[in-house]
């Protein structure tokens, strides 16, 4: 990631418009931003999971993310899995080991990618 023709500016993430996505259970709300270059922008989230929710299929994209409240399970392709709890974060490249998520009391995750 390469971040460039980015002026300095503020999100107020509770003025961005939210789209839900369904999981295989429970849902995921995304606040999104994209910055930078049109050809190549930085996408930034504010990510809600419901209580309960299962992602519904298996992420190639690379990310970095930061569990802000609340924790989450990512398992990776090979069976691996990482428990991420507030203040911790995970890191992955894209084409790296795919990963899914899931959240049994929920959470509230900021990721950049």
């Amino acid at each position: 990631m390469r971040l460039s023709d980015i002026p300095f500016g503020t999100t107020d993430w509770s003025a961005v418009a939210p789209e839900r996505h369904a999981g295989e259970a429970g849902e995921a709300t995304w606040r999104v931003r994209h910055f930078g270059p049109q050809d190549n922008p930085v996408r930034v989230r504010m990510v809600e999971y419901s209580p309960g929710y299962e992602a519904d299929h298996w992420c190639a994209k690379g990310h970095i993310l930061l569990c802000l409240d609340g924790s989450l399970t990512t398992t990776l392709e090979d069976g691996r899995e990482f428990e991420l709890s507030a203040g911790m974060s995970y890191q992955v490249a894209d084409g790296a080991e795919q990963h899914r998520s899931r959240t049994e009391t929920g959470a509230r995750l900021f990721i950049v990618d």
